[in-house]
């Protein structure tokens, strides 16, 4: 491990962050760290062509256990379990009367549940929504898809974006403040998801999302920038 030095350190502070925001999305006050209970907000940006959304469904995979919804001003949660006990679905239903005759709202739908122990892997929570129109049509749409995990290479996930991308996780390894060491077992090729670190650090390789670290990372000499990080790495990381 080469340890940043001078300009380095004095300017990895100024970070910043950009999010993105599907149709169906997911997210939480705190990072996803793995293996950690989490407090998960689903919204719903728009209805089905001019329809309003009546009942939202969310599935829930495999090793996201402890599942427990929260009723909203959408609708009361019900959910669906295995012959274990495990809760395999979440659906939020509004009541007949408040479904509206025009799309006009945009809805938040929240769960607890703890993350599989499973750092840098992406967990995706397929999504079915259904609106119904005026006139009581119905409208069913699947937000189901994981092509283009972005962060990893995982088997399910592939490399171009899904069309109708499923809310997804990027399972996070907990931290505590200043240098943490990982061996990451999955392959990272999006970095950006060390948006909040100062820096990273793999032997002779280093990144920073701070865009001026970068370029001071790509100047510094014996130093390259490091773009990837391959199954068995270790990483050294300061937040």
């Amino acid at each position: 491990m080469k340890l940043p030095l001078g300009p380095l350190c004095a300017v990895a502070g100024s970070l910043f962050s950009t999010a993105a925001f599907a149709h169906a999305a997911v997210a939480g006050p705190t990072p996803p760290y793995a293996g950690v209970s989490f407090d998960a907000d689903f919204t719903v940006s728009h209805g089905c062509d001019g329809a309003d959304t009546s009942r939202v469904k969310v599935t829930i995979p495999a090793g996201v256990t402890g599942v427990r919804p929260v009723d909203s001003t959408f609708g009361k949660a019900e959910v669906e379990k295995d012959g274990a006990g495990n809760v395999t679905s979440v659906t939020w239903t509004r009541a007949p009367g408040d479904v509206r005759a025009a799309d006009t709202h945009y809805f938040h739908l929240g769960l607890r549940a703890k993350l599989p122990a499973k750092p840098f892997t992406t967990v995706f929570f397929p999504t079915e929504q259904t609106c119904r129109s005026a006139v009581g049509v119905e409208t069913t749409v699947g937000w189901t898809g994981t092509g283009g995990g972005g962060h990893n290479h995982d088997t399910d996930a592939g490399t171009e974006p899904a069309e109708n991308p499923a809310p997804s996780l990027f399972l996070l390894p907990t931290r505590l403040p200043g240098w943490n060491q990982y061996t990451v077992e999955e392959h990272v090729h999006d970095l950006t998801v060390f948006k909040d670190a100062l820096i990273v650090w793999s032997g002779t390789q280093a990144y920073s999302f701070n865009p001026v670290t970068q370029a001071l990372i790509e100047k510094e000499p014996g130093t390259q920038p490091l773009t990837e990080i391959h199954p068995g790495t270790v990483i050294w990381v300061k937040y």
